[in-house]
């Protein structure tokens, strides 16, 4: 089953594990929203499940220094990334960029751990300007941890939300050939395993 707002539910789809985490520090977020509306559509097309996690579920103990100092709450969110079989990310964009959280969880990571992980890619900011920072920000921290990022990200503006859900018929085509991408990355990598 798919994580719906507010539930955490594991993968289960035979594929391998799905996590999909989300650089958001506060629910309602349209950040979130996008990622959910990503996995629901994996759901519903492929009948892959993913466990929705956030900087919510990490707690303020993902602020320490060190990984030997993160609370168990934080942990449980780094070491779900790490085991993951495949990503679904999401992202506010502020200024920019990522937040800075987002980013120290990843800066807790192993450089190896994510290699050849499927990871596809979202963004949620507040207009069309902010729309490269997935290919400028985002791609290229994946690049570095060697994650087999698909190739069409999905980034939602404000115009794309109305009354807190996607409506546009260009969002939710572009959702679906990300989802394919990224379900058939998974496939692959899951069949080259077995």
């Amino acid at each position: 089953m798919i994580a719906a707002a507010g539930h955490d539910q594991a993968s289960g789809g035979g594929s391998g594990r799905v996590v999909a985490f989300c650089g958001t520090s506060w629910r309602p977020a349209k950040a979130r929203l996008l990622v959910e509306a990503v996995a629901r559509d994996l759901y519903h097309r492929h009948g892959l499940e993913a466990e929705i996690l956030d900087l919510v579920d990490a707690g303020p103990g993902i602020a320490a220094f060190t990984r030997a100092a993160l609370g168990a709450e934080a942990l449980r969110v780094v070491e779900a990334i790490e085991q993951a079989d495949a990503l679904i990310i999401g992202s506010p964009v502020f200024q920019g960029s990522y937040p800075g959280l987002f980013k120290h969880v990843f800066d807790l990571i192993a450089p190896g751990a994510l290699k050849n992980r499927p990871v596809l890619l979202t963004a949620c900011g507040g207009g069309l300007r902010h729309s490269l920072m997935v290919e400028h920000q985002l791609r290229p921290l994946f690049g570095f941890f060697e994650a087999s990022t698909v190739s069409t990200a999905v980034y939602a503006g404000a115009v794309d939300f109305v009354e807190g859900r996607l409506e546009t018929p260009a969002m939710h085509a572009r959702i679906a050939d990300a989802v394919d991408q990224f379900a058939a990355l998974l496939t692959r990598r899951h069949a080259a395993a077995a």
